[in-house]
């Protein structure tokens, strides 16, 4: 069986993928990535073939830190994923099904466009999460922009965007993480993000990161955070990104480290805390260490899934344009010193630890690709 993953954006939107990408090839199939040319390399070093769809893209800009506005985002969502995005890549979609034809398509739940082509072509196809919280994307925010595409394409209507789960859908976060007001479908099957062990050390450990995306678009965040934590019993370790350059934030004392980078599993088994923008790769790698957060959300999807954090119990919040260094002090001493969130963050790791590996969900997507019509073979790169 040939099985094509798909996905747009960063590293946030790969990474939910490679567990399941892994245990599909593991089963003896034939696996190969679709997505930026930017993100080649990184498909690449996972052990995956890479299709580049969509344009070339150069590093990201500085930005300055804007206000945190729903209705901003939600507007990007729908102008940038699905105008620009998914209108642009359906084409491409379609001549790269047409020619490497894969026996199921799995897209990551942004990846509106390559719904949208396995959808013509009449490929079963199933989605992936990669969103926390369950309440960015909706119908409202959406719906009619995709109509729009659908009628381009010649699909029928689709207003409560069933497409988004028409075959499969699986989550690799815990249920309770999820709105409320917001459930699963039917049809959904939840699978285990990776978790890995815990090794504390003696004295408080705290991991500050904003992130691969919005890091560029923080204004001076990074310095009060770090600022903030100055005075405070614990080691830091805090990764800037790529694009920044960590001696801007000057010399810090003893325990504080400051990194470009450092992968997040190497990190988060000795910690004790995490300060985060609230990304749901962070959120949820967070909870699988049963660590508490505090929280400084800065776009995207990071709102809705501080609302979710703070409604469980696990994460403190902070406004990241007015809080202060003190502010930073004060949420951070009362998250480490108040066991609850420690106990609140343990009983969503056991609930991670429940659900099933991601091995389990193969079938399902080997029941959907059904008879096979052409034999199984490496994937054809030309």
């Amino acid at each position: 069986m040939r099985m094509l993953f798909t996905f747009v954006g960063g590293s946030g939107h790969f990474r939910p993928l490679v567990p399941l990408a892994e245990a599909v090839a593991a089963a003896g199939h034939v696996v190969a990535f679709a997505a930026s040319p930017a993100r080649r390399a990184e498909i690449e070093a996972a052990g995956f073939a890479a299709f580049p769809v969509g344009p070339e893209s150069g590093p990201p800009e500085r930005r300055p830190l804007l206000v945190p506005d729903r209705e901003r985002e939600d507007h990007d969502l729908r102008e940038g994923f699905v105008r620009r995005m998914a209108a642009r890549n359906v084409p491409e979609y379609l001549e790269l099904f047409g020619r490497w034809r894969p026996d199921v398509v799995v897209c990551e739940e942004v990846d509106f466009g390559g719904v949208l082509a396995a959808e013509k072509l009449g490929l079963p196809y199933a989605n992936v999460q990669v969103i926390a919280s369950g309440s960015f994307i909706r119908p409202e925010v959406v719906g009619e922009a995709l109509g729009e595409l659908r009628a381009a394409h010649g699909l029928p209507a689709d207003p409560d965007l069933v497409m988004r789960h028409r075959h499969l859908l699986l989550s690799p976060f815990p249920p309770s993480l999820r709105d409320p007001a917001f459930p699963l479908p039917d049809n959904a099957f939840p699978i285990r993000p990776p978790v890995g062990a815990t090794a504390r050390s003696d004295k408080p450990t705290v991991y500050f990161t904003l992130g691969t995306v919005f890091n560029s678009e923080s204004g001076d965040l990074f310095a009060r955070v770090l600022d903030g934590l100055e005075d405070l019993p614990v080691d830091v370790i805090a990764t800037v990104g790529h694009h920044v350059d960590p001696a801007e934030f000057g010399v810090r004392r003893p325990g504080v480290r400051i990194e470009r980078y450092v992968p997040q599993d190497e990190i988060l088994p000795r910690c004790d805390l995490v300060i985060s923008h609230g990304g749901s790769g962070s959120v949820v790698g967070t909870l699988a260490h049963g660590l508490p957060m505090v929280l400084v959300p800065l776009g995207a999807d990071q709102p809705h899934n501080a609302d979710q954090c703070v409604r469980l119990g696990v994460a403190g919040k902070l406004d990241p344009v007015t809080a202060t260094p003190e502010d930073v002090r004060a949420v951070v001493h009362e998250v480490l010193t108040n066991p609850d969130h420690r106990r609140a963050a343990e009983r969503v790791r056991a609930e991670i630890l429940g659900l099933p590996e991601p091995a389990r969900a193969v079938p399902l997507l080997e029941r959907l690709a059904g008879p096979r019509d052409h034999p199984l073979s490496a994937p054809d790169m030309a």
